[in-house]
Parts: C-alpha cells; structure tokens; sequence
C-alpha cells in the first residue's frame, strides 16, 4: 500500500477480517523482499569466493564453488517457488477435508535434487571439478540467508 494513501474504512465487523488481509499483504512483501535478499547474497558470496579460490588455488576449484553456488541458488529459487504454490492451493481449498497437492509439485521437489546430482556428476566426471569444492559452494546459500536474516534483524526491518 503507497505510505500517502489513507487507510481504508472497514465496516466494525469486517475489522479483523481487514486486519489480517493487511497483515497476509505485509507479510508477503516481507518474504519477497526477503527471498530476493537471500538469492543475491547467495549468488553475489558464491561468485566472490569463487572467483578468489580461482585465484588462490585453481580456476577449476573457482568453477567448482561457482556451480555449487548457481546450484544453491537454483534449488533456493524452486523451493520457494513450490513452497509458495502449495501455500496457494492449500488457502484457494481451506476447509475442504483433504486439499489435493498439484503433481507437478511432487515433481519439483524432486527434480531439484535430480538436478543437482546429475550436474554434480557430469561437472564431476567429465570435466574434472573437485566434487569438494561444488559441495563447498552450495553453502553459499546458507551464507546467503544468514546475511539476509542478519541485515533484517540490524536494520531494524519489520513486518507491521
């Protein structure tokens, strides 16, 4: 909602109902902001660390930490792609019995980490990457989201 715009005026009885629409709103630009904070930090960590190991030690350990990162980063990106459609249609089917969950969800799921086991192994196999250093860059999305849960807590960042 724009800061200048006025609140809007709810009928006394709707007012919790208003409430907590304006909370589920505020609480969604909160994960936005968030989930986009934490996939740039992961990809702006994994990037810097590869690049000075690629200097420091090989190019071939930089690529290394460089995949693993864009791999954290990938599976962070359909995680929360998938976590946020089954929040969709678990609230569009509330009070029904037994929600049904969209297949292709089941399938995201797993195909994150088919995804990251078949690109470590052909990284691996075929272009002589030390499996250490991709493994060592998927912790750039553990980076990633200690920076990003770090800088709400300092800088004062709120839902409300």
């Amino acid at each position: 909602m724009d800061p200048q715009s006025p609140e809007p005026q709810f009928p006394p009885e709707l007012a919790p109902l208003a409430r907590t629409a304006t909370h589920a709103q505020a609480d969604e630009r909160f994960h936005a902001g968030f989930s986009r904070r934490i996939q740039w930090l992961t990809l702006a960590f994994g990037f810097s660390a590869a690049l000075a190991v690629a200097i420091a030690r090989t190019p071939r350990w930089g690529a290394g930490i460089a995949i693993g990162a864009l791999l954290a980063w990938l599976n962070f990106r359909w995680l929360d792609q998938a976590l946020g459609s089954l929040v969709m249609a678990a609230s569009a089917q509330e009070g029904r019995p037994k929600p049904v969950v969209p297949l292709s969800l089941y399938g995201k799921f797993i195909a994150r980490y088919l995804l990251i086991g078949i690109t470590l192994y052909v990284t691996v196999s075929f272009f002589g990457v030390p499996i250490v250093a991709c493994l060592l860059g998927l912790f750039a999305l553990g980076a990633g989201a200690t920076a990003a849960a770090l800088y709400d807590v300092f800088s004062g960042s709120d839902r409300e």
